[in-house]
């Protein structure tokens, strides 16, 4: 591959990455502090990546790679995407808003393929090229992270994201009408739903170890869930300013087990290295846990910074794992058919029992013990708030904001009800000033999916059986 080219296909891994490294980490706390989604609202549209994961399978095998040169569907997609992006920006309705995010997902999770295609087919050894090229997309969700950082709290309190991602994602589409002509796949034979989903793969189940790895992974990546749906949320309530600049310590950590990868899997092995990432996606929770009840910022630093072991010795071992039990005849099937598993359904339930869970443990479900300081000008409608008066504490949601001088919000206040809070029939004005936001019960919050990661991790060491062996389809070569 010459100079241009390897150029061309890293500025295109970078803008890729961008896009979806601008508004994914910030749209939680924007979603429920600014917008006044509730946190299953949340939690279901943190699921959009995952429904689009499922169904892009049926976009690139039956669509992308038949009819269209790949560059071309890239731009197209990537403009569609951008515009839906900077739709769902203006408005402040769920029901408005999970219908364009699912639009902008359907067109954006497919080029995520569609850009890996068009890199191995310019390259004449993609397994020394790719890696160097792919990185791109790890360091532009860092750069995305800490442009977004310097935003301050508009990052978190305003659709400030989403209008760069937009922006930058019709950049995208411009770009890629300059990327290398990579023309449509010509198939002998019509391609089917079996093809694109990789079916064929379900014949590795029959091996007892690889259906009892299948069965972990998907039910590990609900537990998992969790930190991407809540953790920015979780973060900028207990004390961390920069979240999205926070969270690419995660992406940092990273690159760098992932050069330190090889050493620890020649020690460890297939089994061990599924084991250390499963505990660490369980220690991680219990660090939040401990930090939230200290009130201290270093085990929620620690437990960003595992996520290089979390993502790397568990999924980069999971898809070498398939690589060595796969025929070669299915190997690039069974690929997909785990990420089916695992980013797309595994994280489909996680993103919506994450939501139930975290709501049934917010205000008005339960009598919150930790609050919030807002700054006035972040206070908006359809908000919960508590205030003191006569040395009680009083809760409500507010339904209008008056910015007056004195700034004062009028609240519909909420009193004990049998199944948690509920509307008292009675309103009251309070200055903006004397609001504070009721914190969900975080403890109780990270306990259940530190457990959860826990037990799989026991279940499957207990279980799950692995020892080196040659690659089935390999005799005789």
């Amino acid at each position: 591959m010459n100079l241009s080219t390897r150029l061309r296909l890293s500025l295109m891994m970078f803008f890729q990455y961008f896009i979806w490294g601008a508004w994914y980490v910030t749209m939680g706390p924007y979603l429920g502090g600014t917008l006044g989604f509730s946190a299953s609202q949340i939690g279901v549209a943190y699921n959009s990546t995952a429904l689009a994961a499922m169904i892009s399978p049926f976009f690139v095998g039956m669509v992308a790679d038949r009819f269209f040169a790949t560059e071309k569907i890239l731009a197209v997609l990537h403009v569609l995407g951008g515009l839906c992006l900077f739709a769902l920006s203006q408005v402040r309705e769920f029901s408005l808003f999970y219908p364009l995010l699912i639009a902008h997902t359907l067109c954006y999770m497919p080029t995520l393929a569609l850009t890996n295609s068009i890199s191995f087919a310019q390259m004449k050894d993609p397994g020394k090229e790719f890696p160097s090229i792919r990185v791109l997309g790890t360091i532009s969700w860092i750069c995305a992270g800490l442009a977004i950082g310097l935003l301050g709290t508009k990052a978190t309190t305003t659709p400030l994201p989403f209008q760069i991602a937009a922006a930058v994602s019709v950049l995208m589409g411009v770009y890629c009408l300059s990327l290398p002509h990579t023309p449509p796949k010509k198939l002998d034979h019509p391609v089917t739903a079996k093809d694109v989903l990789g079916l064929d793969a379900l014949q590795l189940m029959k091996d007892r170890s690889f259906a009892l790895f299948v069965v972990a992974a998907f039910l590990i990546c609900i537990p998992l869930t969790f930190y991407f749906s809540f953790t920015p949320t979780f973060l900028g309530e207990n004390g961390i300013q920069n979240v999205a600049g926070t969270m690419t310590f995660g992406q940092m950590s990273e690159i760098f087990f992932m050069l330190v990868m090889p050493w620890f899997f020649a020690r460890l092995g297939v089994k061990w290295m599924l084991i250390f990432g499963m505990f660490c996606w369980g220690a991680r929770y219990l660090l939040f846990l401990m930090g939230y009840e200290a009130g201290t910022l270093w085990p929620l630093y620690v437990g960003i910074i595992l996520h290089g072991v979390c993502y790397d010795f568990f999924f980069v071992t999971a898809y070498i794992y398939v690589d060595k039990k796969a025929p070669d005849t299915i190997r690039a099937k069974a690929q997909g058919f785990i990420a089916f598993v695992t980013l797309g359904a595994g994280m489909f339930v996680g993103a919506n029992v994450s939501g139930i869970v975290v709501e049934q443990y917010s205000f008005p479900a339960i009598t919150p013990t930790k609050f919030v300081q807002v700054a006035p000008e972040n206070w908006s409608t359809n908000t919960f708030a508590k205030w003191e008066a006569n040395g009680v504490a009083n809760y409500g949601r507010v339904i209008a904001i008056a910015t007056n001088a004195p700034a004062s919000a009028t609240l519909e206040v909420f009193a004990p009800g049998r199944t948690g809070f509920e509307p008292a029939s009675r309103t009251v004005n309070v200055p903006l000033t004397e609001l504070a936001r009721p914190q969900p019960r975080w403890d109780k919050i990270w306990l259940l999916p530190a457990v959860g990661a826990f037990v799989i991790m026991l279940l499957f060491g207990l279980v799950f059986q692995y020892r080196e062996e040659a690659k089935p389809g390999a005799e005789g070569r």
